[in-house]
C-alpha cells in the first residue's frame, strides 16, 4: 500500500521491490482511495516536465475502485474482473479493510485455469 501524497518514485521502488505491478492507494485513515499500476506510472511521466519525486500518487492513480470481498467465491470475483475489465481486484474484509489482491495469474495459479482465461478475455474485450 502506498499514501495519496508519496511520490511515483516511491511507488516504482515499491513495485520493485517487492515484484508488482500494482499497489492500493489509501487515504490517512487506511481507505483504499484508488489504485496504481506500473502502466500509470509510465503513462504519468510520459507527458510531465518534471521530475519523479515531483509527482504525487494521486495524480496518477485510478481512482474508481472496484472491489472484492474476502468472503466471496472466486467465481464472483472473476465476474467482476471480467465486467470491470480488470486484472487486478483489491480484496477488502466485509469491515473495508484490505487483505489482498487477486490477480488473473492468481485465479489461473490457485483456481483453474478456465475460468482465467474465460475472465481475461472478457477483460481484454472490445467495448
Amino acid at each position: 500500500m502506498i499514501g495519496t501524497a508519496e511520490s511515483i518514485g516511491t511507488a516504482a521502488g515499491l513495485m520493485r521491490q517487492f515484484a508488482v505491478g500494482v499497489l492500493p492507494v489509501v487515504n490517512p485513515q487506511g481507505v483504499v482511495v484508488g489504485i496504481v499500476t506500473d502502466r500509470d506510472l509510465i503513462l504519468g511521466l510520459a507527458w510531465r516536465n518534471e521530475g519523479p519525486l515531483a509527482v504525487s500518487v494521486d495524480t496518477v492513480m485510478t481512482s474508481k475502485v472496484v472491489y472484492g470481498h474476502s468472503d466471496q467465491m472466486i467465481e464472483e470475483i472473476a465476474a467482476i474482473m471480467g465486467d470491470n475489465q480488470v486484472r487486478r481486484l483489491p480484496i477488502l474484509d466485509r469491515s473495508g479493510l484490505m487483505v489482498g489482491i487477486v490477480s488473473i495469474g492468481d485465479i489461473a495459479e490457485n483456481a483453474s485455469e478456465k475460468l482465467a482465461g474465460e475472465t481475461l478475455g472478457e477483460i481484454v474485450e472490445a467495448r
